[in-house]
């Protein structure tokens, strides 16, 4: 809940009369912060939290000074995910607003301040003393110039010796973000930078879901899928001032953007994998059909052939996974729609598809039969496979893909009713 209200946060009742409560305003040495009235907010930053006390007071203050001093009208939002170190008596004593955000998780936490935010732009930074809270009107410049997504990058602004571990600095953070520009082309350079800022009406928008530390992958993933405005600031880190371990692990955690990445990106996971593996399949039973194939001292014959068969049915899997996977995210709003699908399903329709499907099918039966016929001619007896197998696997490999493609037809129909 939030201090002051009674709210609960993602068990959601922030009505207007809640959020508009009287609370304690922030005050630094006795001077009230510059926060002119709750509909007049412009910022709020919100720090995520859980067991922050050693460092949480020393954010909060730079915070606050930092918005005094530049005559910013704003708010600082804690939000606890379940404290037990008295980081919520910190945040009371120092007026800021306390959101008690009940389910686990760094995502949770984040989404239940934001909820709670009444300022037009929200920054967000950790609460470990990592982040200099100081650096706030950079990222509020470019936000009022009209940017949806301020990114820190503190490859650019400074990174302090032990700020960062060499594993995580040289090879898993530049990884990462390498992969999410090719994924997304977002074009940043610090995917995983804690320290970023944000319009409402932008993060309201995404419709984030992610609990976890995959949240900040989510929302730039997403800022970019929406076309939204996004641009970089430099910013510094410092080591965090905790005496105990800090709450990232970076095996876990990086598997954990890396999952995200991926299945937030369909083409690249099922759809490019696909059309490879399915044109490299069909090159290869293409060019064995007239007889085996040497190259050097190899020889390619009906083997090779079966297993570019598979390939090509493997393939064409993907490339259905691909679309299933983006009607999919489309219809639950996990992704935003997109015109080329929209025109693929205006001409590709469920009786076209059927009609492909079964011509393959009956393609493959006819090949069937001609195989058939020609044990006939032998009396049903030993067969050369050599032989044989070159009308044997193109058959199959098309009676299969005609049923593969009739049974996606009418699954993407069923996926396709929600979608309209």
């Amino acid at each position: 809940m939030i201090r002051g209200e009674r709210s609960q946060v993602l068990g959601l009742d922030l009505s207007t009369e809640h959020l508009m409560a009287r609370e304690p305003r922030p005050t630094i040495g006795g001077r009230r912060l510059v926060v002119e009235s709750d509909k007049a907010l412009d910022l709020s930053i919100v720090m995520p939290c859980l067991n922050e006390a050693e460092t949480l007071e020393a954010c909060v203050r730079k915070a606050q000074e930092t918005l005094s001093k530049n005559h910013v009208a704003g708010e600082v939002i804690v939000a606890d995910n379940g404290s037990t170190d008295g980081s919520q008596v910190v945040a009371t004593r120092l007026g800021t607003r306390l959101v008690e955000v009940k389910e686990k998780g760094y995502g949770n936490a984040l989404m239940g301040g934001i909820l709670a935010a009444r300022g037009q732009y929200i920054i967000m930074g950790d609460a470990d003393a990592s982040y200099d809270f100081t650096e706030i009107p950079l990222f509020l410049e470019k936000l009022r110039e009209g940017f949806d997504l301020v990114m820190g990058n503190r490859f650019r602004g400074g990174i302090k010796p032990g700020a960062m571990p060499p594993l995580n600095r040289y090879f898993g953070n530049p990884l990462l973000s390498g992969l999410g520009r090719i994924l997304f082309r977002s074009g940043c350079g610090d995917f995983h930078c804690g320290l970023r800022g944000f319009t409402k009406e932008a993060v309201l928008r995404m419709g984030l879901r992610t609990t976890g530390m995959e949240f900040a992958s989510e929302m730039l993933a997403k800022a970019a899928l929406f076309k939204m405005r996004i641009t970089e600031v430099p910013t510094t880190l410092s080591p965090d001032g905790r005496s105990r371990r800090p709450h990232l692990r970076p095996w876990r955690d990086g598997w954990r953007h890396l999952r995200f990445m991926l299945l937030y990106s369909p083409r690249w996971l099922f759809l490019y994998p696909g059309a490879l593996l399915m044109l490299a399949g069909l090159f290869a039973v293409t060019w064995l059909l007239p007889g085996p194939r040497r190259i050097g001292g190899i020889t390619f014959d009906i083997h090779t052939m079966l297993y570019a068969a598979i390939a090509v049915m493997v393939g064409f899997q993907a490339i259905a996974f691909a679309v299933f996977t983006k009607v999919f995210a489309i219809t639950e709003g996990l992704l935003p729609r997109d015109a080329r699908l929209d025109r693929l399903f205006r001409t590709i329709t469920l009786e076209v598809g059927i009609t492909i499907g079964v011509l393959f099918t009956l393609g493959g039966l006819a090949g069937s039969v001609y195989a058939l016929d020609a044990w006939r001619a032998r009396g049903f007896g030993t067969l050369d496979a050599v032989v044989t197998m070159r009308t044997v696997i193109p058959a199959a490999t098309a009676a299969a893909l005609g049923l593969q493609i009739v049974l996606s037809s009418f699954f993407l129909s069923v996926l396709g009713l929600g979608r309209r």
